[in-house]
């Protein structure tokens, strides 16, 4: 049962001529007024799923994805596909990275070199990480089985699933981080295996305001006026989350059904986290593609949005049993609320132009992973 099998990715080339076929057929809605504020634009899907028909080239990618060792194995009911990239260094530290949602292992592609291979990428080699990047359940090649398994998958046993993939691995000291939902299993999996971990760093997600009352003590107004600010951009959005928690088959078969209805999705959260339509698209179009079509061909479009439907999504816990940093902290009062119930021994002050830090800004969260590893070791 704790059997790890070599895993690679080769998609047949009849469901890449079926992606196309299906692209080329779409039906296209009628814009509506309002441009962006309705949804996203059909010029705007269009022109991105006319390149995806017929220039977007989904072998490189899958090259790309295949130059990193990658594996499968069965923990609590579930298949868990991961990258696992050993450094040359000696003493790398073990680090297990989460990727967000509604994203993939893809996310990574930029930041595993670096963090991996320091010396090969002109960075100081004397910190460097055995690199573990698991697919989340039902996202990607982590499927759920058919019929799905009816117990919750809360953040929790997300967090236990990893604690035991590391195990198995064979490391007995390791770092954690993750972004958006990666950031809600990171502090969680500090907390439950912190004989283990030796710290949580995750790019954003602590000092937002929860509404405690305690939060406004001792503030004035310009701080009142940042709570308020943050405070309404949480509130803000579509209700994407509201409908996915309540009813996520509906969105499936639309999912499972059109490429087209997939990638206006994933393109309407990017465009609802970090301005999409803007005129200056923080990720590139290759990256955006490789994900949508990682989601198509495994038909993870529902499963991935567990969090939602499970009642799992939100912020990350607070812990201070294990070392806390965050890469991209935000303001000085948003640190202060942090530090109320975390150790928090590393704040990054960098800058992302996408929420999806890894993607948009692989340089400056490779910078702050070995800021905050070289501070606690």
């Amino acid at each position: 049962m704790e059997e790890i099998k070599p895993f690679r990715i080769a998609v047949p080339q009849q469901d890449l001529d079926d992606l196309r076929a299906r692209l080329r057929r779409t039906r296209w809605a009628r814009q509506l007024p309002g441009g962006w504020s309705r949804g996203v634009p059909v010029a705007y899907l269009r022109e991105l799923t006319e390149y995806w028909a017929d220039g977007f080239d989904w072998r490189a990618q899958e090259a790309r994805l295949n130059a990193f060792p990658q594996f499968t194995t069965d923990i609590d009911g579930q298949t868990s596909h991961f990258l696992h990239v050993r450094s040359p260094e000696p003493g790398a530290l073990p680090l297990i990275i989460t990727h967000s949602w509604p994203n993939s292992v893809a996310e990574f592609l930029d930041v595993i070199g670096p963090l991996t291979d320091p010396r090969g990428h002109g960075l100081d080699p004397d910190v460097a990480f055995h690199v573990v990047a698991p697919s989340l359940p039902g996202f990607g090649f982590s499927q759920f089985p058919e019929p799905a398994d009816e117990r919750p998958w809360s953040i929790e046993r997300v967090a236990r699933t990893w604690a035991e993939l590391m195990r198995r691995l064979g490391y007995e000291r390791y770092g954690a981080h993750g972004n958006d939902a990666g950031a809600l299993v990171t502090p969680q999996l500090a907390a439950l295996d912190s004989e283990h971990v030796v710290g949580s760093l995750i790019t954003a997600g602590l000092g937002i305001p929860t509404g405690d009352p305690a939060e406004l003590e001792g503030l004035g107004k310009e701080e009142l006026d940042e709570l308020q600010e943050m405070s309404a951009w949480m509130t803000g959005g579509s209700g994407y989350g509201p409908y996915l928690a309540a009813r996520p088959q509906t969105l499936a078969h639309g999912f499972a059904d059109s490429p087209v209805a997939q990638l206006a999705y994933l393109v309407e959260r990017f465009k609802e986290f970090d301005g999409w339509g803007s005129g200056a698209e923080p990720i590139a179009r290759d990256l955006v593609l490789t994900n949508a079509t990682l989601y198509w061909l495994t038909n993870t479009g529902a499963s991935s949005s567990w969090t939602y439907y499970e009642g799992a999504a939100g912020l990350p816990i607070h812990q201070s049993v294990v070392p806390t940093g965050v890469t991209h902290g935000g303001s000085a009062l948003m640190r202060r609320i942090a530090e109320r119930d975390n150790d928090i021994v590393y704040w990054g002050d960098a800058r992302s132009p996408s929420h999806m830090v890894a993607m948009a800004a692989p340089d400056s969260l490779v910078a702050g992973i070995r800021a905050f590893f070289r501070a606690i070791r």
